[in-house]
């Protein structure tokens, strides 16, 4: 038998997989296969789909209803005929020569093995029906029911030596158990079809083949049961091509395969896996195709990353860009904020200097003038006593004038008395005596009103120096009060120059220390307790507001807290 006297079942090969000549480059005469081979029948392969059977409807006909009931009445009379002669020898045999002991148990045993068959069978058949196929259940069925034939054929085992009858009568004993087998197997098939149509159905190989060819179709059909080949005339294809390809890569090297290349080899090498002769030729490319598209997709990946890479790290500059930003902008803000505290500290140190300045000028200035005041008093009163003075001794002298016009007088009238009494001596020189005497009198009055006016004047002038001392008195304790509240005023001046100067400093150790604005306004807050005796509860809250522009009595009231609980802390600026 040559190579070209394979069976005519196969199918015509498809076009595009009729020659190899693509791959290796040889002349197109050579893969033409005889026209024995190619040139198949039509009726060998009926088949749709490969399957070798086309596609049951999805309902029954009435018709067709009525066989399969009938199909299955039939299976049902099969079974019950089986069991009835398989029950009786197989309980004999069992009790007779298997030692169950009674006959009861021996039919029990039979029961038993016949009811396991049935039940096997029927959830074979039903989860078939359901499309849940149970494969390995049939094999316990195909086991049991070859021990019930076992059984049966030894329950009819001669006593003496074998005739021919007797290998008939034991073969006769297994002929209904292995009918009954096939028709739960067809019934089995038929039902998986109905239920599953869609389902490809695996192609059997022809007996004459198994005959003709046995190490050959062997080969084909561990292939098509290891790499899930359905499709015969698929199968006889693919080995029609392999053979064909085999035996140009011969004519190419002149007999000697030895010298093909690897590539070239590869159908051979590659058939038993299930590989056709195009599939194994076009292997190299495909796995350098696959190969490329492999570094390809690394590549892509590579890049991929780098691209996530670069993005991350872009975005963790920007998220560091804007951390940046915030903190140059809380800087700002800080430094800002210091500044206006610093310029706060220095405006309140010029100011208090100022006012320092201002109130020493402002002191010097009260005192020359109070000196000037009292040197005016002094020159006023000086002036008051001399014009006192001057007009004590005006009336005085008015006085002594007034006395020596009397004095005159009297001594004119004594002169003329004198003359008066030359000549008479008469009562007219006793009443110029008594003229005389009364001037002498009224110049006494004089004399003694002239002593009371500088009496009254030296009263006058010592109430007036009283006054003046107690002016003075009063001048001196007003000055001293005033030298006291400048040197109180200066003191107080010094302190808020000491207090502007621990302000300034702590102002400076605050930008050191880079405080938040809420703990730099705790600070100030606990300088202020401070400057306020220490006590926190004297300091009053809307100082706290007005030196912290805040609007809130509870944040100020916060921060007094805080600054309270600092200080216990042992904050001193």
């Amino acid at each position: 038998m040559t190579i070209t006297d394979w069976p005519r079942t196969a199918a015509e090969p498809a076009p595009e997989t009729a020659t190899p000549a693509a791959v290796s480059g040889t002349p197109q005469p050579v893969s033409r296969t005889p026209g024995i081979v190619s040139e198949t029948p039509e009726f060998v392969s009926e088949t749709v789909s490969g399957t070798g059977t086309e596609s049951a409807p999805g309902r029954l006909t009435g018709t067709q209803k009525w066989t399969a009931g009938a199909i299955v009445v039939a299976a049902l009379a099969l079974a019950g005929i089986g069991l009835y002669l398989s029950f009786e020898h197989v309980a004999d045999f069992a009790f007779t020569e298997l030692r169950f002991g009674s006959l009861g148990k021996g039919q029990l045993f039979a029961v038993g093995v016949d009811v396991g068959i049935m039940v096997m069978i029927a959830v074979d058949l039903l989860m078939a029906w359901l499309k849940r196929p149970i494969s390995w259940i049939r094999y316990p069925v195909w086991l049991l029911t070859a021990a019930t034939v076992v059984l049966n054929a030894a329950s009819g085992a001669p006593q003496g030596a074998w005739k021919l009858l007797d290998y008939v009568a034991a073969g006769a004993h297994g002929v209904v158990p292995v009918l009954f087998i096939m028709v739960v197997e067809l019934g089995r098939t038929a039902i998986d079809r109905v239920v599953r149509p869609e389902q490809e159905e695996r192609d059997s190989i022809p007996w004459l083949r198994w005959i003709l060819a046995p190490v050959a179709t062997a080969r084909i059909f561990r292939r098509m049961r290891l790499w899930g080949v359905t499709s015969y005339p698929e199968m006889i294809r693919r080995d029609q091509q392999l053979i064909a390809y085999e035996q140009w890569l011969k004519r190419k090297y002149q007999g000697d395969i030895s010298q093909a290349s690897e590539d070239e080899l590869l159908p051979m090498k590659m058939a038993p896996y299930g590989y056709t002769v195009d599939q194994a030729l076009a292997m190299p490319d495909e796995q350098e195709q696959a190969a490329q598209e492999r570094a390809e997709e690394a590549e892509r990946r590579r890049l991929d990353a780098e691209t996530r890479s670069e993005v991350a790290q872009a975005e963790s500059q920007a998220e560091r860009l804007r951390a940046q930003g915030k903190v140059e902008a809380v800087r700002a803000e800080v430094d800002g904020q210091t500044g206006q505290a610093r310029a706060h500290a220095r405006a309140q140190v010029s100011a208090a200097e100022r006012a320092a300045a201002l109130e020493e000028a402002a002191l010097e200035t009260a005192v020359i003038a109070e000196a000037r005041a009292r040197e005016a008093e002094a020159e006023r009163k000086e002036a008051d006593e001399r014009q006192a003075k001057a007009a004590a001794d005006l009336r005085a002298a008015e006085l002594e004038r007034q006395a020596a016009e009397k004095r005159k007088e009297a001594a004119e009238a004594d002169r003329v008395a004198a003359a008066e009494a030359q000549a008479i001596e008469t009562q007219t020189i006793a009443e110029a005596r008594q003229a005389t005497a009364e001037a002498n009198r009224r110049a006494a009055e004089m004399e003694k009103a002239a002593a009371e006016t500088q009496r009254a004047t030296a009263e006058t002038h010592r109430k007036t120096a009283e006054e003046e001392r107690h002016q003075e008195i009063a001048l001196a304790t007003a000055a001293r009060a005033k030298r006291d509240a400048a040197e109180a005023e200066r003191a107080a001046a010094e302190t808020r120059r000491a207090a502007a100067e621990i302000e300034r400093r702590a102002v400076e150790a605050e930008d050191v220390a880079r405080l938040t604005p809420r703990q730099r306004a705790v600070r100030k807050v606990a300088r202020m307790i401070l400057n306020a005796d220490g006590q926190a509860d004297r300091l009053p809250l809307a100082d706290i507001q007005r030196e912290l522009a805040v609007t809130s009595p509870g944040t100020a009231s916060e921060y007094r807290q805080e600054a309270a609980e600092l200080l216990v802390g042992g904050y001193r600026p």
